[in-house]
């Protein structure tokens, strides 16, 4: 009788160890799994009942009580990001143009900088004490420091004093982003059934366009009032707060939102057995030190990808009106409507690619993101030293397409690299290690590298360089399109849907037992 093959649905590199059970020995297609400990000879077969039926209405509330936390995230990057250039002449008035716009960037930077700290406490916490009771707490964090940065005064009064307040502000905002996007991410991963997680994750990252093309059109529409009621002045003088401020609507109405919405069922399960020390370590909630023993592999080939498009989104949406105004010399009421214009398209185009992603696989649209970065990202730049209108259009949208190719399947793909006991920890670590050192310091560092070496075109070759990175580590990366997530059990549309798996689980290459927290 053969060694029967068992099919291991987890990412490339998993270092996870199966339930305990009968071994058997591990055969050659095991090699290029990594795994440490060899596979049990017979998993449980899947029954219909193990399967859970994804209640749609309480999906839908779910999802927009996860999404207005990302919406109110990338508010506050959109309001940031398009007073910049009024900033700096609020908060380092005495310093030069050039420092003090630096300095103003780096205010940018250092929230980012936070992230991971943010991630590192308040990942494990979500999984320790549930996703929903974190992101309770996170966006009430960034409601309040946003409505505060609306409330400080300027250099005039207080000196370098004002930068110092404005930094600590921002880095509490990071800290609590550190936890918003994670959680988000693993809690529709975790409520969508598993072959239209993509789609359902990629909401999120529509909302989080939503916010900042509010942010952006907040910002525009305050300068458009402000300055024909008070005049040219109005912005530095004191209009610039009301954007900020505006965040104690969006806070409140966020908290009553997600007051509302209940705890994802795969967090359920799987609090069921965290305690348990007989079972295998994806079944177990690890502390931050045994996740990164563990998933150092998926930790790694996160980072790389998730970098790519942290370069992408963060010169889009947060460099490039300071890149335009201070290199092309266009207006900041043109980028502002061209920027808002570009994130509304992206926002209907992420669900789109998502669904292609959910039927082909996150492997190729990885790569069709990455080749077209490479390809597209110099003719964008070009366009935009024309200086005409419909050329800042045409290059926004250029550099618009790969970007959304990443972002649509980021959320998904995090949450598929872990499993369900530690993924929170997981997706905080990853994800703004990532987004903290590529995409958050994106700003800054392409200035300095504009200002210092005088080419306009060095941006393009920057962001460039991290697509040549997600090329590589998507090679290593193994399928998750369509699979329950590792540590779960399948999340089905139907009570049909079930029937089929159960009947037809000796076929499915997406299902494998040895992963599953089944009864």
């Amino acid at each position: 009788m053969g060694v029967p093959t068992i099919k291991y649905s987890a990412i490339a590199g998993a270092h996870c160890s199966p339930p305990l059970g009968r071994r058997r020995k591990i055969v050659k297609s095991d090699v290029n799994l990594n795994l440490k400990d060899e596979l049990p000879d017979s998993p449980r077969r899947l029954k219909a009942d193990d399967c859970i039926v994804v209640d749609k209405p309480r999906l839908i509330r779910s999802q927009i009580g996860a999404g207005v936390g990302n919406f109110m995230e990338w508010y506050d990057v959109g309001v940031y990001g398009y007073l910049a250039t009024v900033m700096t002449k609020v908060f380092t008035a005495g310093m030069g143009e050039t420092v003090g716009l630096l300095v103003t960037l780096l205010g940018f930077a250092v929230s980012f900088l936070v992230r991971p700290l943010g991630g590192m406490i308040l990942g494990p916490l979500g999984d320790k004490i549930g996703r929903r009771s974190v992101m309770l707490f996170t966006i009430m964090m960034m409601a309040v420091a946003t409505v505060l940065i609306g409330c400080l005064p300027g250099a005039d009064s207080i000196g370098l004093w004002a930068v110092v307040l404005l930094y600590v502000l921002r880095m509490i905002q990071g800290f609590s982003t550190g936890g918003e996007y994670a959680g988000a991410a693993t809690y529709i991963a975790e409520y969508a059934p598993d072959r239209s997680r993509g789609v359902w994750t990629s909401l999120l990252n529509s909302g989080s366009q939503l916010g900042f093309a509010a942010g952006a059109g907040v910002v525009a529409a305050t300068t458009a009032i402000a300055t024909n009621l008070w005049g040219e002045n109005a912005m530095v003088d004191g209009a610039w707060r009301i954007p900020f401020l505006f965040a104690a609507i969006l806070g409140i109405g966020a908290m009553l939102v997600r007051s509302g919405i209940t705890e994802s069922p795969s967090f359920e399960k799987a609090r069921d057995v965290k305690e348990n020390p007989n079972s295998s370590p994806i079944f177990v909630r690890h502390n931050l030190r045994n996740v990164i023993r563990h998933y150092w592999p998926q930790i790694v080939i996160g980072i790389a990808i998730i970098g790519a498009d942290g370069a992408c989104s963060y010169t889009l949406t947060s460099y490039m009106p300071t890149y335009l105004e201070t290199q092309i010399g266009m207006a900041t009421f043109h980028t502002a409507t061209a920027t808002v214009v570009i994130l509304l398209m992206q926002a209907v185009l992420l669900p789109v690619f998502a669904r292609i992603s959910d039927r082909i696989g996150r492997r190729p649209m990885y790569f069709t993101a990455a080749i077209s970065n490479l390809i597209l990202l110099i003719p964008a730049f070009a366009l935009f030293h024309t200086g005409t209108l419909w050329a800042l259009y045409a290059g926004l949208i250029l550099m618009m397409v790969p970007g959304t190719m990443y972002l649509s399947i980021n959320a998904a793909v995090q949450s598929e690299l872990f499993p369900t006991a530690s993924r929170y920890a997981g997706v905080g670590m990853t994800q703004n290690f990532a987004v903290s050192i590529i995409g958050g310091t994106v700003p800054l560092v392409s200035q300095f590298l504009v200002d210092i070496t005088g080419n306009s075109y060095v941006p393009a070759f920057y962001v460039m360089l991290f697509s040549v990175l997600a090329v590589v580590a998507t090679l290593f990366l193994r399928e998750s399109a369509g699979r329950p997530l590792i540590g779960s059990v399948p999340m089905v549309s139907t009570r049909r849907e079930a029937l089929e798996l159960e009947k037809g689980q000796d076929d499915d290459e997406s299902i494998d037992t040895a992963t599953m927290l089944l009864k």
